[in-house]
């Protein structure tokens, strides 16, 4: 039971490539006032500054989008996750873009130094590009990179700036751990879209992937005590759930970069209450709301707070 719960809300969207993400948090709380809940009101809140005015303004690295700005949220988000998880407090965070959740897991890593962590990923996307691999230059596809302390060379195709890799490197070192976390101890849920280079190295890693066809074949409560049985080394655990995971028919394309075919709400939902209750479970994330893209008014930020009460009851019980 985490009586302790703070909800982290970090409004960064400098790493997308289409703006809006940073209202997706304001969306979630606007879908709560509509239902009249006190549901955040109840819970301890605290925010992380952004630098979104980034956006405004020409960007020098083709291949890493504003790294110059994300090494500054990833300072932060580091410095208040680690700050929470020292309380012994549960950081439930409501994030705008993926780009930041490397400096969620540098939190979580320096609070647990001596800890193994093993992250699960749910997302439509690897997030697992580098500068040398991107095909976009947005580093909302970068932080697993950053957490595993890769650069991915074997599949260059992009020739970077010396300026550009030592900010990268500066990066994947927040919170002077590297690597954070081992290939072994990721895990990747209903992921579904990714480029020739993240396959490459996906494959060269060994990572897991369980496609949305095998969740459905093997049953949640089978695929989540395989995932347990594959991080039982692992102390703790992160958990970072992108709602592009799901599939925008059965959602809404409120969403930064909607895949079709993906898990239904309801299967999200038992995959992060089930989570929720393992004991090793320290924070979990919620990220990529966007409400300027909804088709179907704030659909997508009523289901990701309907997901994220449902967290926070079994956090609590």
């Amino acid at each position: 039971m985490h009586e302790n719960i703070v909800f982290l809300i970090n409004k960064s969207e400098i790493t997308a490539g289409t703006p809006g993400a940073s209202l997706g948090p304001e969306a979630i709380l606007t879908a709560a006032r509509q239902k009249k809940s006190n549901f955040f009101s109840e819970n301890e809140t605290q925010k992380i500054e952004n630098v979104n005015y980034l956006l405004d303004l020409p960007t020098r690295f083709k291949f890493a989008k504003r790294i110059d700005g994300l090494i500054t949220i990833y300072q932060q988000i580091h410095n208040k996750v680690s700050s929470l998880l020292s309380e012994n407090k549960f950081p439930l965070i409501l994030a705008a873009d993926h780009g930041s959740a490397g400096g969620t897991i540098a939190g979580i890593k320096t609070a647990f130094p001596n800890k193994r962590l093993g992250v699960i990923w749910i997302d439509a996307h690897a997030d697992i590009h580098t500068p040398y691999t991107t095909p976009t230059g947005n580093m909302h596809g970068m932080p697993l990179a950053t957490a595993l302390n890769i650069d991915n060379l074997d599949c260059k195709v992009n020739d970077v700036s010396e300026e550009t890799a030592a900010l990268w490197n500066q990066l994947k070192n927040i919170g002077n751990i590297a690597p954070k976390i081992l290939p072994e101890d990721i895990v990747y849920i209903a992921v579904r879209d990714t480029e020739e280079q993240e396959d490459c190295i996906i494959e060269s890693l060994n990572i897991k992937n369980y496609k949305v066809a095998e969740v459905r074949q093997k049953g949640i409560p089978e695929m989540i005590n395989e995932i347990n049985r594959k991080l039982n080394n692992c102390d703790i655990i992160y958990v970072s759930f992108d709602v592009d995971s799901m599939d925008p028919e059965l959602t809404s394309y409120g969403t930064g970069t909607p895949v079709k075919d993906g898990l239904s709400p309801q299967e999200a939902n038992e995959i992060l209450v089930t989570m929720a209750q393992n004991p090793k479970t320290v924070c979990i994330e919620i990220v990529e709301v966007n409400p300027c893209l909804d088709d179907k008014k704030n659909t997508m930020a009523e289901v990701a707070l309907g997901l994220i009460e449902s967290i926070t009851k079994t956090l609590k019980q």
